[in-house]
């Protein structure tokens, strides 16, 4: 059986640990109140951050979080509800009402600690009054294809809901906000992560509207009355009613891009960290890391030999084929084209959260030896590329990372090992 570079399992493994918010929540944790303690939260690492929460508080809590399905867990105050992701369903819908019911029944004594990370968008889906759900969730599929980066789309999303956008903030006031954030976005805005919904931003309804004509998504007369509509306009930043709030960002891709350069350090190898916020096309940004890759097997720049690259942020895909995709197989297929078996080069691209895109793998591995293999069986590489099936050309290989959900989230992590 045809196995991946050793060193690349130990990279990713020791990305999954750092990411692991479980550990990190304690020291943000505010004191107890006056009042209650609710807990609120939506994402795909919720029910992995109420386990800590419930660890580590002294006093009575309670609360809701709404996770993926298969990324729940087992808690004893905080209740954990799964839905759908990243389509919205129902079950969604009714957790997002759930949460605006709890919110409305609190006191200036009470305290409101959120736990949001990514996947919080799709799982958290309450359209807009005038939109119907079916409509929004159509809008959502169409930016999930159309290429668009994640700020782009939550951006839509936060515009067209009734809980994103600061508007859970605003539901508990007059109590008090702690949110507490796993970041998924390039560049670890709060306001972004899960959409916001205790984080006001600086965007407006006019702005949403300009990013559905971009990329040509039909809006209707009711979706074009709702981000017309200053009633219905999410808070701004200055609204005092959040003043007393806070958020930290507790979790974040660069911190397990460094967790991977310590263990890259230690086998011997130089690490280089890109970036933990790359965007754009996954086979575009996949042609960017080649040229790298070759850069220091003719220069030794920007490191010599062994050294390890080492890049996160979230890539999307332009949907034209009828493969089965994932982002970041779809980087690692254009990889594979663009090294075209280069020596000494393997990498690996996978999501932290264990699911690439919509399928039951996290990513995908890649060696020397991958199109010469495929070549035997078949398989045509370009060919797959063209119709975005990065999936299916890996799968025959016997070559994805299958880890299951791992209850965080922050995002891509990609890593070229170069071999002395």
């Amino acid at each position: 059986m045809r196995t991946a570079h050793p060193l690349l399992t130990r990279l990713f493994d020791a990305a999954l640990k750092a990411a692991d918010p479980f550990d990190l929540i304690a020291p943000h944790l505010p004191p107890p109140p006056k009042g209650r303690t609710v807990v609120l939260g939506a994402g795909k690492a919720a029910a992995r951050m109420a386990e800590a929460v419930e660890r580590h508080w002294q006093g009575e809590l309670s609360g809701l979080v709404v996770t993926r399905y298969g990324h729940g867990a087992a808690t004893r105050h905080i209740e954990v509800v799964e839905a759908g992701h990243p389509l919205p369903d129902e079950a969604g819908e009714t957790a997002a009402r759930r949460m605006l019911a709890l919110a409305s029944d609190l006191g200036p004594d009470d305290l409101v600690i959120c736990l949001m990370s990514g996947g919080g968008s799709a799982l958290l889906s309450l359209p807009a009054p005038g939109i119907g759900f079916d409509e929004k969730r159509a809008i959502n599929k169409a930016l999930l294809r159309s290429g668009a980066p994640i700020g782009e789309m939550n951006c839509v999303r936060r515009h067209l809901s009734s809980i994103k956008g600061g508007r859970l903030a605003l539901a508990c006031h007059p109590a008090r906000v702690v949110t507490l954030v796993v970041s998924d976005v390039p560049g670890d805005d709060p306001a972004v992560v899960a959409s916001g919904p205790t984080v006001p931003d600086g965007s407006t309804g006019e702005d949403a509207l300009a990013i559905l004509d971009k990329y040509g998504i039909n809006a209707s007369g009711a979706v074009r009355a709702v981000l017309a509509d200053p009633a219905l306009a999410a808070p701004r930043p200055i609204d005092p009613r959040l003043a007393q709030n806070s958020v930290h960002v507790i979790v974040t891709a660069q911190q397990s891009l460094e967790a991977a350069a310590q263990v890259a350090r230690a086998a011997g190898y130089t690490p280089v960290i890109l970036s933990s916020s790359l965007e754009g096309e996954a086979r575009e940004v996949a042609l960017v890391h080649a040229a790298i890759a070759r850069q220091v097997l003719q220069y030794g720049q920007p490191a010599a030999r062994p050294c390890v690259i080492l890049s996160g942020g979230e890539t999307s895909v332009t949907v034209r084929g009828q493969g089965r995709g994932g982002r970041n197989a779809e980087f690692l297929l254009a990889l594979a084209v663009a090294l075209d078996g280069l020596p000494g080069v393997h990498a690996i691209a996978a999501d932290t959260d264990g699911i690439d895109g919509t399928e039951d793998n996290a990513g995908a591995w890649l060696a020397p030896d991958t199109l010469p293999t495929a070549h035997t069986l078949g398989l045509d590489a370009r060919t797959r590329l063209a119709d975005n099936d990065g999936y299916g050309f890996f799968s025959t290989l016997g070559q994805l990372i299958v880890t299951g959900p791992t209850r965080t989230n922050v995002n891509d992590f990609r890593a070229i090992v170069i071999d002395s």
